[in-house]
């Protein structure tokens, strides 16, 4: 499914507009972000749960070449399904 697939959704259960259902959506994306940079989780109770995770520097290898190259330190983002979700999809 698409962002425009899931905004179109949106408009359809609720009565939105089209614009207010991408306006919907882009706000709850933007909170996800915000509290993950703020608080590190964020917690949709049943449904998932989004947290930040720092991944330590490390060596790796060009497939190419096989020349070592260093991989930077960076931020990732570790998504766990909620119960409801695991019923959902069984």
């Amino acid at each position: 499914m698409t962002k425009q697939n899931l905004v179109n959704y949106m408009a359809e259960e609720t009565g939105m507009t089209k614009a207010d259902a991408t306006r919907a959506l882009d706000a709850v994306l933007n909170g996800i972000v915000k509290g993950l940079k703020d608080e590190g989780k964020v917690t949709l109770t049943g449904s998932c749960t989004f947290t930040k995770q720092h991944k330590a520097a490390r060596q790796g290898r060009n497939p190419r070449t096989g020349e070592a190259v260093t991989i930077p330190a960076r931020n990732a983002v570790s998504i766990k399904a909620g119960a409801k979700l695991k019923d959902a999809m069984n």
